[in-house]
């Protein structure tokens, strides 16, 4: 569910980093993916214009098909130092546009949270993130409309404790729901018209029933979008509690020989990939967010610089397998790019 007026404002707001010199970098960026998709060289040609930042791995929650939830990390966990945060940016500085102040774990357990949003605001770039709402207090919710955040994505995956807890484990749903509503009330009460809240609902077998009722209660609390979005399960199979019986909200289907694949070509070439990177805590940069566990390390910021890792030979070699055997790669063959998520 798309709300016009709200959705055509957080849109022209995503426009306001583009200047002259990341207009140009974009159509060079993009410029290249085409080459490269053709066939020709491929080499990236511009740097990238977006960036996702992972301001720590921990969270509150246990949800059944996340490795932050299911603490099964192979990778240390820890929280973003705020220091890294602005060389990297200014590094970038003449390409990035947009910023995801998310990766693994729940952002707003971060204490400095609110600074890493100020910083990325300073250097004019449009600034997301996405959280469980469960620390969304009045006085957090205040601060965090007074920091500038443009983007705010509210995780509610049922309407009834049990149907959200069948996901979200351990999770309260009346505390997203108070948290979303002290979220609204901060942004009437300082005039401002950010962050844009938008309301995930992760379709799950569960909570699909409640499809009808989340549009019900989006409209009811006054967010300015909702988004019905399939999840990702690394071992579908038959029985499974978390697919759902209307293929409209999942990602796989079923075969003639009872196997579950993914919805999904996977063709040689990725635009996710291509236009933009990840950033976990401890400064180690990979290509992709569906790399969780970093298995796929291109460089660390703290000791190189991001420009320079970005067009590095270790990231041209994972450029260069994924647009040659893109199905040969682990993390690839459950990838979302090239299919719909959201329903």
């Amino acid at each position: 569910m798309r709300f016009s007026g709200q959705i055509l404002r957080d849109r022209l707001r995503r426009l306001r980093p583009l200047t002259i010199r990341r207009l140009r970098n974009a159509i060079n960026l993009h410029g290249s993916f085409r080459r490269a998709r053709r066939g020709g060289t491929i080499a990236v040609g511009a740097l990238p214009m977006s960036l996702s930042i992972e301001p720590t791995t921990s969270c509150n929650l246990r949800c059944p098909e996340c490795p932050s939830g299911l603490r099964s990390f192979t990778r240390p966990t820890g929280m973003l130092d705020p220091v890294v945060l602005g060389p990297v940016l200014d590094d970038l500085r003449d390409g990035l546009v947009y910023i995801n102040l998310y990766f693994q774990g729940e952002p707003t357990l971060h204490p400095q949270f609110e600074d890493l949003v100020r910083t990325c605001k300073a250097r004019r770039l449009y600034t997301s993130t996405s959280t469980n709402a469960h620390y969304l207090t009045p006085e957090r919710a205040e601060r965090l409309v007074a920091s500038g955040l443009d983007r705010l994505i509210v995780s509610i995956d049922g309407t009834t404790q049990e149907a959200y807890a069948a996901y979200r484990v351990g999770g309260t749903l009346q505390r997203v729901l108070d948290g979303t509503r002290a979220v609204l009330e901060a942004r009437r009460a300082a005039g401002s018209a950010t962050p844009h809240v938008v309301w995930q609902f992760l379709v799950v077998g569960p909570n699909e029933h409640q499809v009808p009722a989340i549009r019900r209660l989006a409209r009811e609390y006054g967010v300015d979008e909702l988004d019905l979005k399939t999840a990702q399960i690394d071992q579908p199979h038959d029985g499974h509690p978390l697919l759902t019986t209307n293929p409209a909200f999942r990602r796989y289907d079923r075969r003639p020989d009872g196997t579950w694949t993914l919805r999904n070509p996977l063709d040689n070439s990725c635009w996710r990939m291509w236009q933009g990177c990840v950033m976990t805590w401890d400064g180690t940069l990979v290509p992709c967010c569906f790399d969780k566990d970093a298995q796929h390390p291109v460089g660390n910021v703290r000791a190189q610089g991001v420009r320079e890792i970005w067009h590095g030979p270790a990231y041209s070699a994972f450029r260069h397998r994924l647009f040659t055997d893109r199905a040969g790669i682990d993390m690839c063959r459950n990838c979302s790019e090239g299919t719909e998520v959201y329903a």
